[in-house]
């Protein structure tokens, strides 16, 4: 007994209930302390009472300090490093770049390709047809002014997609004129034998012996004036009334009557922007606006107009503009003959008219 009443004595005292209340509450142990001020007048320390205006001036004060030094946080913050949202637009941004890259390198492909056809459609396929080519001019005009793309000006990546727009609207462009070519060589194949019936190929008096031609294509001494003048056609030798006959497939325009400059004249036109003119004639066979083929007789030659004698004056005008006959004589003869025509054609003389 002894020995408990010891351990009785040394035990541990347990706290009252108000001291274990007051041990285990969060409150008080984070209880905001009191403050006191000194009250001069009333010589005694009063407890310090604030105001509900104050409190709130005092939140709204701490707000905002929260507030402007977040956002200056935020500012340095974005300033160096990208937010999660920007690293995506860049990286879209960036595979756009990629892609405009990409197009524009597909863009100058096609352009080329463009270019190729433009080469062939105009010094091949029409030139094969005679047909008048596209001009660089118009095939190298875009499609809109410098206006049209004024507005992309306000992107940062403004001068890629202008380049990359005019180079579209230009291919689109070609890409139409050149269908359009198309179009017209299709028809120009389908119209291929009547084309060839039509062009003048042939003499249009009997001259397989060549013994007929008196003066060329080009410049040559007038026979009346004596000075240098372009003839315009060539000069074929007869007696007056030998048969003329139409070199194409065509309908006669013109049948003139006249006493000075061609004299009594046919024009046949022959379609595909040809003409021929028969001179100089004695008698017409044929009416304005009669259909003719190849080899029919049209009139008789003779000495009318501004002659010095009995002859033919013939011209082919291609688009109105005289060119020289004798590069169409390939239907009416061989080979040797055809270069010794040419060669005639191209000795200096006298004309006959």
């Amino acid at each position: 007994m002894k020995n408990a009443s010891i351990f009785e004595r040394t035990k541990i005292k347990k706290p009252s209930t108000q001291q274990a209340s007051c041990l285990l509450t969060p409150m008080a142990i984070f209880k905001k302390k009191e403050k006191y001020v000194f009250n001069t007048q009333t010589l005694s320390f009063e407890k310090a009472v604030v105001s509900w205006g104050t409190r709130i001036i005092r939140a709204v004060g701490f707000l905002i300090a929260a507030l402007v030094f977040s956002l200056f946080i935020s500012t340095i913050y974005y300033r160096f490093f990208d937010s999660p949202k920007e690293k995506v637009l860049k990286a879209e941004l960036n595979e756009m770049k990629d892609q405009y890259a990409i197009l524009s390198r597909e863009v100058d492909r096609l352009n080329s390709v463009m270019g190729d056809l433009h080469y062939r459609d105009g010094n091949i396929y029409r030139v094969l047809f005679e047909a008048e080519p596209i001009s660089d001019d118009i095939w190298q005009v875009g499609s809109g002014g410098i206006n049209k793309y004024r507005f992309l000006d306000k992107y940062d990546n403004g001068e890629l997609m202008k380049d990359l727009a005019i180079k579209t609207d230009k291919l689109r462009k070609q890409m139409a004129l050149q269908s359009k070519s198309y179009d017209v060589i299709a028809d120009l194949i389908k119209n291929q034998q009547n084309m060839l019936a039509s062009i003048p190929s042939t003499q249009p008096i009997l001259n397989k012996k060549l013994n007929r031609m008196a003066s060329g294509f080009g410049w040559r001494i007038d026979p009346v004036y004596k000075i240098t003048k372009f003839h315009a056609g060539m000069d074929f030798t007869c007696s007056v009334g030998t048969e003329v006959y139409v070199t194409g497939d065509g309908v006669v325009e013109t049948v003139n009557y006249s006493y000075g400059g061609y004299g009594n004249e046919i024009v046949v036109n022959h379609n595909y922007g040809y003409k021929t003119r028969y001179a100089h004639l004695s008698r017409f066979k044929v009416r304005v606006g009669q259909k003719v083929k190849r080899g029919d007789v049209i009139g008789n030659t003779g000495n009318t107009g501004k002659s010095t004698g009995p002859h033919l004056h013939y011209e082919v005008l291609k688009n109105n503009n005289a060119v020289n006959p004798a590069y169409y004589y390939y239907n009416d003869l061989k080979d040797a003959d055809y270069a010794k025509m040419i060669e005639m054609s191209n000795s200096p003389g006298q004309t006959l008219d």
